[in-house]
């Protein structure tokens, strides 16, 4: 009946098949570029999106194709100017080996990439997608493998926030009296810290002591747990108070049943959809946390990478006029989120027991 109800809901299911797309992109991220995400072109920093051609010069079509760029100075204007050589064209080659070597899967070494540019007589010229960056990284590659940040932090901080607001909530809504008093009194105390300037001055605190990019990564998603599992415990309370006073509940404990039966049994899998509608909700709030964290220079760092990290370089005012494709990455962020959110939305009009189907 919920798979159902979720079928009809269309926008629900473009949003479902777009967090599918991102997943599985993000899984292949380093094949799918056509060069490692850490690899700089010295010789091109804040090249534009390469061109691909087409047509050939006579107007028919081809294979498409792209030309070898040059980098010089205007002397008047000191911008940078980049030309392509067209004495050369260089095909577009897919599933192609003898690149750049990385980490399938993150630990299989290999050099296979999903598509290359290559000459007839197998030189090869770089495809910057969606232009370089201002060491000359690759920002397609860097996007996709950006992914496996932004997707990663809101189901991690799911993990840890979802367990701990689940038992205190329960525990607070199950008991009450002086339990539930002193543990929404803990959350209150959580639910009134500052967000976004905490977290600042976790990820500074978390930068000073020299940790590395992984363990920032980890500080990071701790962080964020830290300060959503009040809310989190909060709802769940007001679920168990309702369901804990049902008849069902109560004749259990007439039965003789434990505590902790009745908690695991009875109330628990009431809860579950809407523990799962919650969570998927919860998602898009956390990446764009850690996105304004890592824009802001207190969230992930180098060499990890994500959208946020990425859209760091807009700071400047300067090369965001010049080199507008380093906005990139907030595109992603958007289309990420607004998938989570329909697919979220889908969730809670299939699970609400008052909608008409």
């Amino acid at each position: 009946m919920i798979w159902q109800a979720f079928r009809r809901h269309r926008v629900g299911n473009v949003g479902t098949v777009i967090v599918l797309l991102f997943l599985l992109v993000a899984i292949f991220a380093q094949y799918i570029g056509p060069m490692s995400f850490s690899y700089q072109s010295r010789k091109h920093p804040f090249a534009p999106p390469t061109t691909v051609h087409w047509r050939d010069d006579d107007g028919s079509l081809s294979r498409p194709y792209v030309y070898a760029t040059t980098r010089a100075i205007d002397r008047t204007t000191y911008a940078a100017i980049f030309t392509e050589d067209i004495s050369k064209k260089y095909y577009i080659r897919f599933f192609v080996t003898g690149g750049s070597q990385h980490n399938l899967f993150g630990f299989i070494p290999t050099t296979g990439h999903l598509f290359a540019a290559r000459a007839d007589d197998g030189t090869e010229a770089p495809v910057f997608l969606l232009g370089t960056d201002m060491l000359g990284r690759d920002m397609f590659t860097r996007c996709l493998v950006g992914s496996w940040v932004s997707l990663a932090v809101g189901p991690l901080v799911i993990l840890i926030a979802f367990p701990l607001g689940i038992l205190l909530g329960g525990i607070s809504g199950y008991y009450g009296g002086g339990v539930d008093m002193f543990i929404q009194r803990v959350c209150e105390v959580f639910l009134a810290i500052p967000g976004l300037p905490i977290l600042m001055a976790m990820g500074a605190a978390l930068r000073g002591f020299g940790l590395s990019a992984m363990m920032v990564f980890f500080g990071v998603i701790v962080s964020l747990a830290i300060i959503s599992w009040g809310g989190f415990a909060r709802v769940i309370r007001g679920q168990v108070l309702a369901i804990r006073e049902m008849d069902f509940v109560t004749a259990a404990s007439a039965a003789g049943a434990s505590d902790l039966r009745i908690i695991v049994r009875h109330i628990t899998p009431n809860i579950t959809s809407y523990l799962i509608v919650s969570a998927t909700l919860q998602i898009p709030g956390m990446m764009l946390t850690e996105a304004a964290l890592s824009f802001l220079g207190y969230g992930i760092q180098e060499p990890m990478t994500s959208w946020g990290q990425l859209l760091n370089a807009a700071t400047n005012i300067g090369a965001m006029e010049l080199h507008p494709w380093i906005l990139i990455p907030g595109a992603f962020i958007v289309v990420a989120v607004l998938a989570f959110n329909f697919m979220g939305d889908a969730l809670r009009d299939a699970v609400d027991p008052y909608s008409i189907l």
